[in-house]
């Protein structure tokens, strides 16, 4: 008589976008990756997942998108916290991209992590926050931060995380030129600008802004001196924003995207309709208790109480 498969648990996540609120490279580390200190913050532009798992005698990990990526973040993430529950079984996966991609807004990264958050639930085990940070630094430098969400600190190569005060619900514009730009081709063309001195008082400037996040201090992303230098469509974005009435703009990551951020959705509304629509995509600034809420909600059927990382009610 041929063994019955339990039936699968499903669960359909919300993986939020970022934008960096502020963005400093200091030198490059012996391991090749460079020191930073940055804002994180999450906002409402998100992309939906579709998340189901079966207990199997070994693990296959299947994914559907509405674009094609190689190398998939999420189905690494699925595979890896796996073998750390010590666990095999069936994940199927089918995620609706809406963040778009190569724009410094983490979408593959909150994907992933978006996975590493769901799977325990679903399986029945607990895994704790230092171990789920310990995995998502090993797929990549943001990934840890969408873990937690709301408003932190990101020191070293990003994935050393402190909570600071959650911003107001604060409406914004993404500028996003549909321009992809390699990470990896703007820290080569930023290094030879790395002096000692321009380090000193970039420290300071920053301590300055992140006491200050609400205040008149100014914010800057050190990216946009050699990505405007090279691509002119984020620099124009970027004053079109300040045109149109923004009390603040600024690239997010090393670009594309450029966000502004407005005083009141009557500014957003006016805005947009100086920008035209093209391009641009409406958001808020979302809070690390907003954040929590809206996965406490999303597992609810598979959780109980309200820790987090969400405890799986299936959990020994």
């Amino acid at each position: 008589m041929s063994e019955v498969s339990p039936p699968a648990r499903r669960a359909r996540v919300r993986a939020l976008a970022k934008i960096n609120l502020d963005l400093r490279v200091l030198t490059q580390r012996p391991d090749q990756y460079h020191e930073l200190r940055t804002i994180f913050q999450t906002i409402s532009l998100a992309e939906t997942i579709e998340i189901a798992f079966t207990p199997a005698r070994k693990t296959t990990v299947e994914i559907s998108q509405n674009v094609d990526i190689p190398d998939n973040l999420a189905a690494r993430a699925a595979s890896l916290v796996l073998d750390a529950m010590r666990i095999a079984g069936r994940v199927e996966m089918r995620v609706e991209k809406r963040i778009p991609m190569g724009a410094g807004l983490g979408g593959g990264s909150s994907d992933a992590a978006a996975v590493l958050l769901t799977l325990p639930a679903l399986a029945g085990h607990a895994l704790d926050v230092a171990q789920l940070l310990k995995l998502a630094a090993c797929l990549g430098s943001d990934v840890p931060f969408f873990l937690l969400g709301g408003t932190a600190l990101g020191i070293g190569r990003g994935t050393e995380l402190y909570p600071l005060p959650d911003q107001p619900p604060a409406p914004g514009i993404l500028l996003a030129p549909g321009q992809h730009i390699s990470t990896a081709e703007a820290y080569r063309r930023l290094s030879p600008r790395l002096t000692s001195e321009s380090q000193e008082n970039k420290i300071f400037s920053f301590q300055s802004h992140a006491w200050n996040l609400s205040g008149k201090e100014t914010a800057a992303n050190d990216f946009e001196t050699v990505v405007f230098g090279q691509h002119r469509h984020p620099a124009a974005a970027k004053k079109r924003l300040i045109r149109a009435g923004a009390r603040a703009a600024m690239m997010t990551g090393s670009g594309s995207a450029v966000f502004g951020l407005f005083r009141n959705r009557s500014e957003v509304s006016r805005a947009l309709k100086s920008l035209g629509g093209e391009n641009a995509l409406e958001f808020s600034l979302v809070s690390r208790a907003r954040y929590r809420s809206m996965w406490w909600r999303t597992l609810q059927a598979h959780i109980e109480g309200k820790e987090w990382p969400p405890r799986s009610r299936y959990a020994r």
